[in-house]
């Protein structure tokens, strides 16, 4: 009990903009009392997950950060009251714990601007209110999830085209009107060049005065860039 109170201690030192910290105390059988009243607090500190009774009133806080009072699941008495609350969108989270939690605070929150809904009770905005605001933590939560798993399988998609084009074959058609281009255009590549072969290899020529292929090499022309190169080549 004794380590859990020094460790609640330590979490409220850092917590207050005006250089106070809260104050705890334990409650017998089990539990703590958080004092962080007129502290001049602009935002709640991290609380212990034991504390059963706590105390924020007359602070400057204007909202609270959603999530903050969800492991306080032995909460038995909150006083919120004295801050001056802006209700808008971030304003929601707060508004619903308020509703599960009446029992727990001791005296309600109002809102002190804009100036539509000063003066109302918090609990009290409607879920019309809250009608143009934008998704919750929860749902950025499974956004962001689905954002990952894309990503994942797009990553997925493309090891998959790279190992597919390392297995692919490349088929060239050479027709008989074409029979004609330059010899060195066809000259064994090494095996560091493989699968380098550019269209720039297969220079077509009208220049007489060079020697045409010999058509009788290109079967043997053809074995080699197959099994070499994985490159059939279809005479039509």
């Amino acid at each position: 009990m004794l380590f859990g109170l020094s460790l609640a201690v330590l979490l409220l030192l850092v917590s207050s903009t005006a250089g106070k910290p809260c104050t705890c105390s334990s409650l017998l059988p089990t539990g703590l009392k958080v004092n962080c009243s007129s502290l001049n607090l602009m935002e709640l500190p991290r609380l212990p997950a034991d504390t059963t009774e706590l105390h924020v009133q007359d602070n400057q806080l204007t909202s609270v950060s959603p999530g903050m009072f969800d492991t306080l699941v032995g909460l038995k008495k909150a006083s919120l009251s004295g801050n001056p609350f802006h209700c808008d969108c971030r304003i929601q989270y707060l508004r619903n714990w308020l509703l599960k939690n009446k029992a727990v605070v001791s005296e309600e929150p109002i809102c002190a601007s804009p100036s539509s809904v000063a003066h109302i009770a918090i609990s009290e905005l409607s879920d019309d209110f809250f009608s143009s605001c934008g998704p919750t933590s929860c749902t950025d939560g499974t956004h962001d999830t689905l954002l990952g798993v894309m990503l994942c399988c797009l990553i997925v998609l493309l090891l998959w085209s790279l190992k597919l084009a390392k297995k692919s074959t490349i088929t060239l058609y050479i027709d008989e009107r074409h029979s004609g281009f330059e010899a060195e255009s066809l000259q064994s590549l090494k095996p560091k060049h493989r699968r380098r072969l550019h269209t720039d290899y297969l220079n077509y020529t009208t220049d007489l005065e060079k020697p045409p292929l010999n058509m009788e090499l290109l079967p043997q022309v053809m074995d080699v860039l197959h099994k070499k190169h994985n490159i059939k080549i279809k005479t039509t």
